[in-house]
């Protein structure tokens, strides 16, 4: 056992805020799960190393975990968006505590996942090309931060320069092309290794929370941030695509077998939404977008609990937390949005200690 404090990180900046309590951390580590291998066509000859001869070891996610003393039960698992990887959920952009270290203050074993082909999960068995394109402005737009070069009005996202160039450097490339089924299986694999859990998904990472929710036997809670696109519902029960402003055609459900969608309905479903997302069409395109997914998660949860499932959707500014982008667990008021995710999971029942032996 050895003590560690969660201190913020990037002290220069002037915004950070002061550390947190210390947390004994009892267990840490990284391991990979799932993936798939290349195998030889060939005998390797080490003096004459030739492709053919060698194997390749690819299509994994990697996990990052830790573990307080007197541990919650049922340990988080938080998987990133798109472009992110786990520093989604590690120190802010203004080097304040993120949810890693607020959810292992408050006792939870913590895992934060680099999905397969990203990050330190990066290595795939299949060809891309990365290119250099400048996209910046175009995502700061999109994750509703503002209209370049102005934030919103009331925006809790961190506004010095410091922390908006941090979190440009966070954004990092697939070193493959995204396929769902290979994200889901190394998740499922992950979760078959640590046990039964609570899934936190962020953005594209929604998607793959859906199709691991059906796949999985370990999920004892689902909790969605922002997801715009890959809503699933039963054959024949899908409803039109919404029309928006927005540059993703994304909006349209996928239709699935009755059987695979019920198996959403075994454990609670909680959807998280931000700020800047109107109630009436906009000619602001980015906004217009989530305008759109909002209403589908609202289609989406309804048919969940028509079939006698456990879903809501809750918009944050609906009860008292204002002013975030698609990143509010990565803002100025973190904790707040911290605090309205505890009280989920209380609700639910999904925060118990286990019973001493």
């Amino acid at each position: 056992m050895f003590r560690i404090s969660v201190l913020a990180a990037a002290i220069e900046f002037s915004t950070a805020a002061l550390a947190m309590e210390p947390v004994t951390i009892i267990d840490q580590g990284v391991f990979a799960a799932g993936g798939t291998v290349i195998e030889a066509k060939e005998a390797y000859d080490p003096y004459h190393p030739k492709t053919e001869g060698q194997t390749l070891h690819g299509d994994h996610a990697i996990i990052h975990y830790q573990v307080p003393q007197n541990p919650r039960q049922y340990p988080l698992f938080f998987l990133h968006g798109y472009g992110q990887h786990t520093r989604t959920w590690d120190t802010t952009p203004d080097g304040r505590d993120g949810f890693r270290n607020i959810f292992l203050s408050a006792g939870y074993p913590v895992y934060l996942i680099n999905q397969p082909r990203r990050a330190d999960a990066g290595r795939a068995t299949v060809s891309y090309t990365i290119n250099a394109t400048p996209d910046d402005q175009f995502w700061y737009g999109q994750f509703r931060m503002g209209l370049w070069p102005k934030f919103y009005e009331g925006s809790a996202f961190p506004q010095d320069e410091k922390s908006l160039d941090q979190f440009f450097r966070q954004i990092t490339p697939d070193t493959a092309p995204f396929d769902l089924e290979v994200n889901a299986d190394a998740i499922v694999a992950a979760f078959d290794q640590v046990g039964d859990n609570v899934f936190v998904t962020h953005s594209q990472g929604c998607s793959v929370g859906w199709s691991v929710g059906i796949k999985s036997d370990k999920i004892k809670g689902l909790v969605a941030y922002e997801p715009g696109m890959g809503f699933p519902f039963p054959e024949g029960e899908a409803p039109e695509a919404i029309p928006n402003s927005g540059f993703f055609n994304a909006n349209a459900p996928l239709e699935i077998p009755l059987k695979d969608f019920e198996r959403l309905t075994r454990y609670p479903i909680v959807i998280y939404y931000g700020d800047f997302i109107p109630k009436e069409p906009s000619d602001n395109p980015y906004q217009d977008f989530w305008r759109a997914s909002v209403e589908m998660a609202r289609k989406f949860a309804d048919c969940i609990n028509r079939h006698g499932g456990d879903a809501q959707v809750v918009e944050l500014p609906d009860v008292g937390v204002t002013g975030n982008s698609h990143f509010a667990f990565a803002e100025k008021n973190n904790v707040a949005v911290a605090k309205v995710l505890q009280d989920w999971l209380h609700e639910k029942k999904l925060d118990l200690r286990p019973l001493s032996k």
